[in-house]
């Protein structure tokens, strides 16, 4: 059941953010595209993951919704103008890869720093216990 709920949520954002997104930047121009960003990711970000309707486990792969919007762009894209949309948007992805795997390695660093930290500040107070005993 959470693989077709977590499905939606996917589905949803990639609908309301690429439905809407165009509306945004023809309305407000270049400020168009902050406020969808801000307004459309963020209340899809608050719907999706704080309130809950895509659910990850611990023990589960997190994939965030962006992808589901990556996909469906490029699939309208596919649909509208063929493969060669999707031939130019190669040295997109490409970047977009290289983005992730940075990203992803700061944040596991960052996450291990934070780790280490706390498990110094308990070392500390066991210590800081100890010697008080």
């Amino acid at each position: 059941m959470s693989f077709f709920k977590n499905t939606f949520g996917y589905f949803l954002a990639a609908v309301i953010i690429n439905g809407f997104w165009g509306v945004f930047i023809n309305k407000f121009g270049n400020f168009g595209a902050y406020g969808a960003a801000f307004f459309l990711t963020g209340s899809m970000w608050y719907i999706n993951h704080y309130i809950g309707l895509i659910k990850h486990d611990k023990d589960s792969a997190f994939i965030d919704m962006g992808l589901g919007i990556a996909i469906s762009l490029v699939t309208k894209g596919y649909i509208i103008n063929g493969v060669n949309s999707v031939i130019s948007s190669i040295p997109t992805f490409i970047c977009v890869a290289i983005g992730a795997t940075l990203g992803g390695y700061v944040a596991v660093l960052i996450e291990k720093n934070v780790i280490e930290a706390n498990s110094k500040k308990e070392n500390f107070k066991i210590i800081e216990t100890e010697l008080r005993d």
